[in-house]
């Protein structure tokens, strides 16, 4: 099966095209990796490449509890246990550069930091905070012109410090509700200046930030991922969602992959086919794959590479229970985003759990 075959991704080669999509597990005490966190990518590291969760490039970048972050000293020496672990048993690792914008809370950010969004548009919904449990999402501010050049230079640091800290590259978290998200939707973006209005202008940000990255640490190093129609955390449709994606795309030429999270809208398909002829590059496809839709999709070429997110929480040796045709291990969701080793790092290899 051409799923198991290896695949050339910019300077590396990954052993297989499956990849270990990104998946939040809140073990990050403190905002900083730990050595649970370096079993648990170590254990899985016979993916063809894992892309760890989202982490923060800044602590007013930062919006969940226990989430990890890449803009300390400490945090780069944590990752750095991380992907020595994960090279050490042959894997490759990209690093998740996420900046939840208006999804957060206040009680989730350390002191001195500000949560931040393109206009004041509150998110519906509660999140999980370790102080007072579960809070109504908090009101960001709007950022200012000197918000967004800095957010600019925090992602250009946090790509330097990746590389710093043993990663194989980056991707850029434009999906899923986040901030570069949240410009592009002109109900979250009220914005009249050069980062609002036009959809050009709401793609700004997002463009701005990937060639900033691509020419600190090399276009071959730095990958992006987009949900085209997403509606997750309070995300609002709009009219020119096909205009601006196959645009983005356009602009992101050159960079050494795109990683689109599918969804059930129907005008999905023929955007994400535009989006990848525009692209021209690597695509990683992303929406509830098993092994076997997934084999499909590689032979009906509708994408490189296919993502997996929930198969690797309870199978670490997912890619081999997949090409063996093994049975999975279901997840213990009440432990998804727990504290401890319990439902993390403990699921067996091997024979499945019972569990």
């Amino acid at each position: 099966m051409a799923l198991f075959t290896p695949y050339g991704l910019g300077r590396i080669t990954l052993s297989s095209r499956v990849v270990m999509a990104p998946v939040s597990r809140s073990r990050a005490i403190g905002g900083t990796p730990n050595a649970l966190m370096r079993d648990y990518y170590r254990q899985r590291a016979e993916a063809g490449l894992i892309i760890t969760e989202g982490t923060s490039p800044s602590p007013n970048g930062l919006g969940f509890a226990r989430e990890a972050g890449i803009y300390s000293r400490e945090q780069v020496a944590g990752w750095r246990e991380v992907t020595d672990a994960v090279h050490d048993a042959g894997g490759h690792i990209f690093v998740q550069v996420m900046h939840c914008g208006r999804v957060g809370h206040v009680l989730n950010l350390p002191p001195g930091a500000r949560l931040l969004a393109p206009g004041v548009v509150p998110a519906k919904g509660d999140i999980s905070t370790d102080a007072q449990g579960p809070r109504p999402i908090s009101t960001p501010e709007a950022m200012t012109s000197r918000d967004v050049a800095q957010v600019r230079r925090e992602f250009v640091q946090a790509a330097s410090n990746a590389i710093d800290a043993g990663f194989d590259g980056i991707e850029l978290h434009g999906a899923n509700g986040f901030l570069f998200e949240q410009f592009f939707n002109p109900h979250l973006n009220p914005r009249t200046d050069a980062h609002g209005g036009s959809l050009e202008n709401r793609a700004r940000l997002l463009v701005e930030v990937a060639h900033d990255c691509a020419e600190a640490i090399g276009a071959d190093r730095v990958g992006v991922r987009l949900s085209p129609y997403n509606t997750h955390v309070d995300m609002p449709l709009y009219d020119d969602i096909h205009a601006l994606y196959t645009y983005v795309a356009g602009r992101l030429r050159g960079l050494v992959y795109v990683h689109v999270v599918g969804n059930s809208h129907e005008a999905l398909p023929a955007t994400v086919k535009e989006l990848r002829a525009a692209f021209g590059g690597t695509l990683i496809a992303n929406r509830g794959f098993t092994a076997q839709s997934a084999q499909a999709a590689l032979a009906a070429g509708q994408a490189d590479l296919v993502a997996f997110g929930s198969p690797f929480i309870a199978n670490p040796d997912f890619v081999t229970r997949a090409r063996e045709g093994l049975p999975l291990a279901e997840i213990r969701k009440e432990l998804l985003h727990a504290s401890g080793a319990e439902g993390y790092t403990d699921y067996p290899r091997g024979t499945p759990s019972a569990r």
